[in-house]
């Protein structure tokens, strides 16, 4: 049986079986790109309004997974869909109440249990695109720790954790260290070095964090 190609990420076999010339083909699929990257845009946004202090994060965190997934050597195709997964990353926050995301004095018990949720609401969330459902592993896993224990999934460890959500796990805990929050002032560089390096086999994977140190 012929494999049915319609229903790709572009939309290319179904522009091409509508009778389009490859110079409108070309087009079309610029300005589909260019509507998808301005979704995912428009989507941080959202997030970044509703935490004051966290304005540019979602860019950060790109910039610095990029980084590390080129020092790693992955594919382009890799790195394409990592650049997409670490601006998406925090997406569940959307679900957060504000006063709870700006809190400036410690959480409660059931104010931090909310956030927690925030990778698997994230996950639901872009789940529901099937242009995005393969950053689904590395949204819900993002807050996974290395030797166990973190969450949603307490029990998933090491490599069983998908790469992408390793690599975000780094370069989120970066930019949120180095960053004031609005329950502390950001780390010096020397102190959030000492603590990847610290963290590195339990909360890190070792060689993601060997790798962000080579970079910066």
């Amino acid at each position: 049986m012929k494999k049915n190609t319609s229903h790709n990420r572009t939309g290319h076999g179904a522009l091409k079986s509508n009778g389009i010339g490859a110079n409108g083909t070309c087009e079309l699929l610029k300005n589909l790109r260019m509507n998808y990257e301005d979704v995912i845009k428009l989507l941080i946004k959202i997030v970044e309004e509703r935490d004051a202090y966290t304005k540019g994060h979602s860019v950060h965190v790109m910039k610095y997974a990029m980084k590390i997934a080129r020092r790693l050597g992955l594919s382009k195709e890799q790195i394409d869909e990592l650049k997409e997964a670490s601006l998406l990353h925090d997406i569940g926050k959307i679900a957060i109440d504000e006063h709870i995301l700006n809190k400036p004095g410690p959480l409660t018990k059931e104010e931090l249990t909310k956030v927690l949720h925030h990778p698997e609401i994230g996950a639901r969330i872009i789940n529901q695109s099937r242009a995005l459902r393969s950053l689904v592993p590395a949204i819900r896993h993002h807050h996974a720790k290395f030797s166990g224990g973190g969450y949603p999934n307490p029990k998933l460890k090491k490599r069983h954790i998908p790469l992408f959500a390793r690599i975000i796990c780094v370069a989120d805990a970066w930019d949120a260290m180095r960053s004031d929050r609005a329950y502390r002032k950001a780390l010096s560089r020397r102190q959030a070095i000492e603590q990847l390096r610290g963290c590195a086999g339990t909360q890190f994977d070792p060689q993601i964090v060997n790798a962000f140190l080579c970079i910066l």
